[in-house]
């Protein structure tokens, strides 16, 4: 039996595994999305000896991952104050985000609205401007989880391209 071969199966099959995972972990908080999804992509090249993806690639690569942090801050940031939010419902929105994610799906939508509402509501303002900083929280999510997958499918789309003419 080739052991080489063997390695090079398994190499790609954890490759696939772990791209598989990034990209559910882009969309569900709870697991680390772009590392894994980088990852992958990284055991994908180990697989081929590295003989399509350079420093270069790998360095893109990367750095497409780590802008997905600041994508998605600024998405959520941006969805709330938009609609008025205050700085103390944007800080309500990241807790209850983060609170949601004990919840399931649902709480990872429902967590920042709660959390802005409760933020908004802490500073005494109108329940309708609460509801709308709500609103407004759970729009930028789900304008960051977008981003973050347009990321995720361009570093994607960057390594088909390296293999592939490289």
């Amino acid at each position: 039996m080739d052991w080489s071969l063997l390695i090079t199966i398994a190499l790609w099959v954890l490759a696939a595994a772990l791209v598989v995972i990034g990209l559910a972990g882009l969309a569900l908080p709870a697991l680390p999305g772009a590392p894994v999804l980088f990852g992958g992509l990284l055991v994908a090249a180990w697989a081929e000896d590295f003989q399509y993806l350079g420093w270069g690639g790998i360095i893109a690569l990367g750095v497409l991952a780590l802008l997905t942090y600041p994508v998605d801050f600024v998405a959520g940031a941006l969805g709330a104050k938009k609609f008025g939010a205050s700085s103390r419902a944007i800080a309500g929105a990241a807790v209850g985000g983060l609170v949601g994610l004990f919840f399931g799906p649902l709480g990872i939508l429902v967590g920042p609205f709660i959390g802005a509402a409760i933020g908004e509501i802490s500073q005494q303002r109108k329940l309708h401007e609460a509801g709308m900083s709500g609103i407004g929280a759970t729009i930028g999510l789900i304008v960051g989880t977008v981003a973050k997958l347009a990321i995720a499918v361009s570093m994607i789309g960057l390594f088909f391209v390296l293999r592939f003419n490289g």
